[in-house]
């Protein structure tokens, strides 16, 4: 199904949505790996406190912003929608995905500002967390692409309701299961550089985790396109979910064939 066509204003509001949810989302990442680097000496007590506040409070951010723009919050997400609904129509168009790009990169940043204020920290302090090796960025391809694919089984299930916390268990699980922690985020991967605190990462690091990111794009579309047939007919519900739609897997497939 076509997605609607959205007014300027309405893709303004989309975009505020996608800078403000991004920001809070590296706030808590960031300003968690600070409360727990200053509350805990153990790196894995410390691991753990950033993971369940980032799952808990990616989980709501989803579910308060989804409505608005899907709570995207990631340049792999938006992307993957783009792509994968272009066919049909039903996803991001060019231009709205080039307004959701930089106003979640540009949201991270300001996050990870926030954070450093809010914890009395420099402004800017470049992080000196080196993060590189095969297995680390490895790690993202995997996560990355897990995440893209999990998104689009929800939504070609109409599984609107569990999406929050299904994502945010998914990342809060990852930062255990992968060598990385699981970034899977271009744009809290650039933010991240931005504080030289527990949950940063070195600007050196910044590019290959970024390229090791956009490999898992293309291996988790690769998986949606090969596993869930008819996904991209959904992709507008990636944005703004329409649980009211006829979208049953069994009438997606047979349009898709």
């Amino acid at each position: 199904m076509t997605a609607p066509e959205v007014s300027p204003r309405e893709l303004a509001r989309r975009a505020a949505a996608e800078f403000v949810g991004t920001g809070l989302l590296v706030a808590v990442i960031v300003g968690s790996g600070i409360a727990a680097q200053s509350l805990s000496v153990d790196n894995g007590l410390r691991l753990l406190e950033n993971a369940l506040a980032t799952a808990g409070g990616l989980a709501v951010l989803i579910l308060v912003l989804g409505p608005v723009s899907g709570a995207h919050l990631n340049p792999v997400v938006s992307l993957a929608d783009w792509w994968l609904g272009r066919a049909c129509r039903s996803g991001l168009t060019g231009r709205q995905l080039g307004v959701y790009l930089p106003a979640q990169c540009a949201g991270g940043i300001c996050g990870a500002i926030l954070a450093n204020v809010m914890y009395a920290e420099p402004l800017v302090g470049w992080s000196q967390h080196q993060r590189s090796g095969a297995n680390l960025l490895l790690s993202e391809i995997v996560a990355t692409a897990g995440l893209v694919v999990l998104i689009f089984a929800l939504v070609r299930g109409q599984r609107f309701s569990v999406i929050p916390w299904a994502v945010g268990a998914y990342i809060g699980a990852a930062y255990w299961w992968t060598s990385s922690t699981a970034f899977a985020n271009p744009a809290v991967t650039i933010a991240r550089a931005f504080s030289d605190t527990f949950a940063g990462i070195a600007p050196s690091s910044v590019p290959g985790f970024v390229a090791a990111q956009l490999v898992g794009l293309l291996v988790g579309v690769a998986g949606v396109l090969a596993f869930l047939p008819g996904a991209g007919l959904v992709a507008g519900d990636v944005i703004v979910p329409h649980p009211e739609r006829d979208t049953e897997p069994a009438k997606l497939e047979s349009n898709h064939d």
